[in-house]
């Protein structure tokens, strides 16, 4: 175990503005040799600012948790007794992966506990019964060279760089839904540790009301050290080479690409994911759209499909095949590599069953007006992501936490700024384009995918009617509401 503050070792505390945020008390009992913590092991105050910064910075800085202590677990057991002594002490804790989540209930923290799950990051590969074990903090871009090369894939996220259980656990949405639903739907178990320490399996056949809570609201039961996936073959999306198309579509454009989604509803091909971003252009000065399809199938029968956006007008264009374990990063001209740069801004999420041209032409022209208001949004962006529903609909809606599988699309807007004013007026606009989506969106009520969520949606916003048994199975695995950091679902 590497403490990395010899002063608490040695009971000398050098710092007093540590004193409130970490009592003495909680500091002796991580430092105590009977835990016999893994030498690798890592424990840190923010006295070590570079070390306890790698352990508790997140992607998104806004409304970020708050540390007084950190510890990088080297093994499952050191996890799990990290848990047990928050737990004997009261005191507060937020385990983390990739952290990439953004909901401002994460706010709500502050001089707690981070459980860095970074050094869990191990990929075990069964080829004989075709599955995948990861570890709690292995990051989407540390699975995928390793499936493609044993001749697997698995579905993932847009992005390389969040936690794959972080994703996993609020549903798991991506370009993969049409052959083989939501990630939670490859999911066959975790390991994860419980509110009062205990180290157990959670599946289908062991605790399995725990699993169908996890796969949906993972977050607000157990901190999971580890977790095993379905695989499938590389034979089965064209054999790993998968056709992605780039576009940047011209504000002049907008309404005829708009056009072209809505006219999925109904009729998307089982093949086919789209996310498309509105952006500002700072080389043209006007808004744009920048556009990535990718199609799993035949390439000649995905390049016929993606031809219908040549009539646009597109001002860049970009139709390539790459190798399923280069997507993330190719995808969007580099767009997924280049997110995974720091960033801070507010972000708000909705579903949406109906696919409307007319809402998505008024939400462009919100956003250009908010950019050419505020130059300093600029950085802000809203994001539709439409992906292919067959698998995912194939499941039902109480199969697991998760409840809106008759979902076509999701967005999420992410409010960026430089000044107060902006951000002020960014709430409002983040409010306002959420309002728009939500009135032909086609559930009874808003509804929101709980990843993309902002933090002041209801419980039946975000779990439908699934919440009733989720807060039944809370109280019998979570009492005491000790994972309460991320859209806590025990608020009420």
């Amino acid at each position: 175990m590497k403490f990395l503050q010899a002063a608490a070792l040695t009971g000398i505390w050098l710092s007093s503005t540590l004193v409130h945020a970490a009592p003495r008390d909680i500091l002796a009992a991580f430092s105590s040799p009977s835990n016999n913590w893994d030498a690798g092991t890592t424990i840190t105050l923010p006295d070590n600012a570079t070390v306890f910064q790698t352990a508790t910075v997140r992607w998104n800085s806004n409304d970020a948790p708050g540390f007084a202590i950190a510890i990088t677990p080297a093994t499952e057991e050191d996890a799990a007794k990290a848990v047990t002594i928050a737990k004997n002490f009261n005191f507060p804790f937020l385990a983390t992966g990739g952290r990439h989540s953004s909901s401002i209930t994460l706010a709500t923290i502050r001089d707690g506990l981070a459980i860095d799950l970074s050094a869990l990051n191990s990929v075990r590969i069964n080829t004989t019964a075709p599955s995948v074990t990861v570890g709690g903090g292995t990051r989407f871009r540390q699975v995928v060279d390793p499936l493609y090369n044993a001749g697997f894939y698995l579905p993932i996220g847009s992005c390389p760089c969040p936690g794959m259980v972080g994703a996993t656990i609020g549903g798991g949405i991506g370009r993969y839904q049409g052959l083989d639903g939501l990630i939670i739907d490859n999911l066959l178990s975790v390991r994860i540790v419980t509110a009062d320490g205990r180290l157990i399996t959670a599946s289908k056949d062991s605790n399995a009301d725990l699993f169908w809570a996890v796969r949906g609201a993972g977050a607000n039961f157990g901190v999971i050290v580890s977790a095993t996936y379905r695989i499938h073959p590389l034979s089965r999306i064209n054999n790993g080479q998968i056709l992605s198309g780039d576009f940047v579509i011209p504000a002049a454009s907008n309404g005829s690409y708009y056009d072209i989604l809505a006219s999925l509803q109904g009729t998307i091909p089982v093949e086919l994911g789209t996310i498309s971003i509105a952006i500002w252009n700072e080389t043209l000065s006007e808004a744009t759209i920048l556009v990535n399809w990718v199609w799993l199938g035949n390439e000649q029968q995905g390049r016929r499909f993606f031809s219908r956006l040549n009539a646009l007008n597109p001002i860049q264009t970009n139709i390539y095949t790459v190798p399923w374990n280069r997507l993330t990063a190719a995808a969007a001209f580099g767009l997924g590599t280049a997110i995974c740069e720091p960033v801070r801004y507010n972000g708000y999420g909705l579903n949406f069953r109906n696919l409307s041209s007319s809402t998505y032409q008024e939400v462009f022209g919100i956003m250009d007006e908010f950019w050419r208001r505020y130059p300093d949004g600029r950085t802000s962006s809203v994001e539709i992501e439409i992906f292919a529903p067959h698998a995912v609909r194939r499941v039902a809606n109480d199969a697991t936490a998760y409840p809106w599988r008759d979902t076509l699309g999701y967005t999420l807007y992410s409010f960026a700024w430089a000044t107060a004013e902006t951000e002020r007026v960014g709430e409002r606009y983040g409010i306002r384009v959420r309002d728009a989506f939500a009135r032909t969106a086609g559930f009874n009520g808003p509804a929101v995918y709980v990843s993309y969520a902002h933090g002041d949606e209801t419980l039946e916003q975000m779990y439908g009617s699934n919440t009733r048994r989720l807060l039944q199975l809370k109280q019998k695995w979570d009492p005491q509401n000790r994972f309460r950091f991320f859209n806590n679902i025990a608020r009420r």
